[in-house]
């Protein structure tokens, strides 16, 4: 019910940007996160948006250089990714969390999209 997308090999200092398309149903009043899976590591806590996106967190080791936001009327959210670094490389997922406002963790989320890999060369 959650694709994720936008994923790719690119270098460091580069931007991407991450979509995730809710499909079947909506999330409009769900809290949205964005985690990270890196290999041999626990998946990680990135970002994260309240239902009405007036709230937002972020990781200390994000923050700045990542930003969330949603579009309740397309049902997506996004992750725009600047200044990216070879450790941002990991697996995104984005989740729906079980309230209106995001939680840091995993347990929190009850629907999951797929993942799309971010790679970042050095």
């Amino acid at each position: 019910q959650l694709q994720a997308s936008g994923g790719g090999l690119v270098q460091a200092g580069d931007s991407l940007s991450l979509s995730c398309a809710a499909s079947r149903r909506t999330f409009s009043n769900n809290g949205m996160g964005w985690f990270r899976q890196a290999p041999g590591k626990e998946r990680e806590f990135v970002a994260g948006i309240s239902w009405n996106g007036g709230f937002t967190s972020y990781a200390d080791s994000v923050k700045g250089r990542f930003t969330i936001s949603r579009d309740n009327a397309k049902n997506t959210v996004y992750l725009q990714m600047n200044s990216l670094k070879s450790e941002d490389t990991a697996v995104n997922y984005c989740a729906a969390a079980l309230s209106s406002v995001p939680a840091v963790v995993p347990t929190r989320y009850r629907y999951w999209g797929q993942g799309t890999l971010v790679t970042v060369s050095s």
